[in-house]
């Protein structure tokens, strides 16, 4: 028989709280659970169960020595939530780069107007950014990441115990800061093919308002980048699809070599 003395004692439900804080720090910046209206209590409870999965195995593999005073605690906390945040955060700077990347070429087109509710990342954006961003994460459900997201999580226990040290070592800071740098590779990557076509478009565009000053270039150009983006987006859908694969591939590759 279960002793609830035990099982519920002081020791135990830190422990817990541990558990449950790292998991939070990870469902605040991760995609799809930071990125999308998804309701806080769904979340909380998603949180607790996977914490409660997690309790008797992380219990089993540490010496987790319980804090004498709130400070202590706070400091535990803080720490677990750190850690879970960077996971996150490390994954979820390739939907910031694909965004920034579609940001660049619809400017180009001229869409830059054309803003609306983007609930992926709760301020406004251009439909197509929206478009590229579900277009992401089908992708990033569809290759199984969000269980990667979790293995690196269950794998930070073993690797970062919960306890008073904090295990981020100079070399962890390093290499998420290599990833945060790759942000703007990403959106280079997703830019250049659209944005390289529009900005030849406007070179020659120029070079005809310069032979045919009578007429409208602005009237003419503006239908025209339009029209050619939305044209290209089509044609390079399913190369930008394969691209962004093998780029959420890669950074769950260096995730899981951090965590």
């Amino acid at each position: 028989m279960f002793n609830l003395d035990v099982l519920f004692s002081v020791g135990n439900i830190i422990l817990f709280m541990a558990i449950f804080t790292r998991l939070s720090g990870l469902f605040f910046s991760a995609p799809l659970f930071s990125t999308y209206p998804i309701p806080p209590q769904a979340k909380v409870w998603l949180a607790a169960t996977i914490a409660f999965l997690l309790f008797p195995i992380v219990q089993y593999n540490t010496n987790f020595v319980t804090p004498n005073s709130v400070p202590a605690l706070t400091l535990i906390l803080f720490k677990e939530f750190l850690i879970g945040y960077a996971i996150g955060y490390c994954a979820n700077i390739l939907f910031s780069g694909i965004e920034l990347g579609v940001n660049t070429f619809t400017v180009q087109m001229g869409l830059s107007a054309d803003q609306a509710l983007n609930p992926a990342s709760g301020g406004n954006s251009p439909v197509l950014t929206q478009a590229y961003t579900y277009l992401a994460s089908m992708i990033f459900i569809g290759l199984g990441a969000h269980r990667w997201l979790f293995a690196a999580i269950y794998n930070s226990f073993k690797d970062m115990p919960i306890g008073y040290t904090l295990s981020f070592s100079p070399a962890i800071f390093e290499q998420i800061i290599l990833i945060t740098s790759q942000l703007f590779s990403v959106a280079l990557g997703i830019a250049i093919p659209i944005f390289g076509v529009l900005f030849i478009t406007d070179i020659l565009l120029g070079f005809t308002s310069k032979m045919m000053p009578q007429m409208n270039i602005f009237m003419v150009s503006l239908p025209l980048k339009i029209y050619l983006g939305l044209l290209l987006s089509f044609i390079f859908m399913r190369p930008m699809a394969e691209h962004i694969a093998v780029l959420i591939e890669q950074f769950l590759t260096k995730i899981s070599l951090i965590f």
